[in-house]
Parts: C-alpha cells; structure tokens; sequence
C-alpha cells in the first residue's frame, strides 16, 4: 500500500530519541542495521524544535542535561506549557546551527536528554490500537506515522531492533512531540511479535494495495494492530503469513497506492472510528 520513497538526505544531526505515554520510553540510534540495538545507543542525544523540546520538558520520564534556547524560543515554550529549567541556556540561532547542523529545523530551541529504556510486549497492558512497522525505514515517515498514531489515540508503535530508521532529530521533528506520548516498542522478531500480539487478543491487520478484502471489512474486534510495510516492497511475506488479514485501501482514481504515512493515517481514522463504535 505504498509508494516508495526516496531515502532522506543524511542531517547533522546529534539527537534522536523516543519516549513513552505514562510509561518508562525507548531510545536508541539505528544507523546501522548490521549493528546490534544495543550497540547503537548513545549516551545523551539531543532534540529540537519547539513542540518536541515541549513535549520532552512535560515528560517526567525524560532526564533533561541541558536546555539552549532564544529569548523567543523561551517564550514560546512557556506558553506551549513547558516549566523552563533554571539552568537554561541562552543562545542564538547560529550557534544551534553550528551545534545542529544547518538543515535542522531547531525554531531557536533544543534540549540535550538522557535515551530512555526499550519497552517489549508485556508493557502494552490493557492497550487496544497498535501500530506495527515492518521495516519502515524513512525517518519522515515514522515521525509522521507517530503523529498520526497519537492523534488517533494509538497505544503503541511497534518496531523491530533492526531495520528500523536512525532515532535522530529528523524523526523527532517530524513527529512534533508525539515520541513522548506513545509508548515505543522493541522486538527482536516481528513474526513472533504478531503471533505474541494475535495470542494476547489482536486482529492484526496487515495494509497492502493487493490485500484480499477492503480495509473498512477488515477491521474488527476489540484490540487492533494495525501492519505497515516498508516503502516499496510493502509487507514481508512472513509478516503477511502471521496477519489474521492482509486488507487494502481502495481507490477510484489513477494512483492506486499511497504513501506509507498516508496509509497510516487512514487506517488509524477507520480503526479508532470502529473502537469507538464498540464501546457505545
């Protein structure tokens, strides 16, 4: 059900994260998918932009080192909610440059934290919508994804050690916040994950634009999670082999698949709108 898309071009950038919603979050660079999870952690990362640096400052599970912001910047965050540390660093806007890299999109803020630990299934309790990347590497992508997921109101984002898209700025940006309101999960085999998650309850839900049925019949039950492919190749076949159903959005026009983060949100719409059905 998507498109491929050209990979994003490499950004200076030192910070990648990700958090969880009320519970302990994950974080860990991926630059390298030869490499062991473990060994692409580092020990601090940095996060820009005003709606991110808000979001990690409200997050108590979030060990801030320092602040840099503009008097603008500082303001602005004030009235985003954010209490400011009292050691904050005045700065200007060439030196977040110099420090972020020139592409970085940083509004006059950035905020050097501690990564946070990886969650595995057993933190997704009593969660009823989860969203399942199969190797969905473009960091755009996944920080659009995490933004929809959070507006729909999504438990959790799903992902496998590998394969995954290097945690760095670009990704924070472009979730806006949302990697410190969705709890982030680590598994080491997603094939295993889906039959973990169907044994917990889950109608796992696997996107593809040469699904069998359409989307809107595929979504049912009371627990969801919904399986997103890669761009390009879509779905592994292992990961499609272990989806109760493979289902498709259809389209009336010429352009008969979308972009994986467009896909995403779609789905995420219909599964909420039905979860929200079978409650009342």
């Amino acid at each position: 059900m998507t498109d491929e898309n050209k990979q994003s071009k490499s950004q200076r950038q030192p910070g990648h994260f990700r958090g969880g919603k009320g519970k302990p979050g994950h974080n860990g660079p991926r630059r390298f998918a030869s490499n062991a999870p473990a060994e692409r952690r580092p020990d601090q990362l940095w996060i820009y932009g005003i709606h991110a640096v808000a979001a990690v400052l409200g997050n108590p599970r979030r060990k801030v080192l320092q602040l840099l912001a503009t008097q603008n910047a500082a303001s602005r965050l004030v009235e985003e909610g954010a209490t400011l540390p009292g050691d904050l660093k005045d700065t200007s806007p060439r030196d977040l440059d110099r420090l972020l890299g020139s592409d970085a999109v940083h509004q006059g803020a950035a905020v050097e934290v501690a990564p946070l630990e990886p969650l595995d299934l057993d933190a997704l309790g009593d969660a009823r919508l989860v969203v399942v990347l199969d190797q969905v590497t473009d960091p755009h992508n996944v920080g659009a994804i995490l933004r929809s997921a959070v507006a729909f109101g999504a438990d959790a984002l799903i992902t496998t050690g590998r394969h995954a898209p290097a945690e760095t700025g670009v990704l924070a940006k472009s979730a806006s916040g949302a990697l410190e309101n969705i709890a982030m999960i680590e598994v080491p085999n997603l094939a295993t994950a889906l039959t973990d998650l169907r044994d917990m309850g889950y109608s796992c839900v696997g996107l593809d634009s040469e699904g069998t049925v359409p989307l809107e019949e595929a979504i049912r039950g009371d627990k969801i999670a919904l399986v997103l492919g890669a761009e390009g190749r879509g779905l592994r076949r292992l990961t499609r082999d272990r989806c109760d159903v493979v289902a498709r959005l259809d389209m009336p026009g010429a352009i008969k698949s979308l972009n994986v983060s467009n896909a995403a949100v779609l789905s995420l719409y219909l599964a909420h709108r039905h979860l929200e059905t079978a409650t009342t």
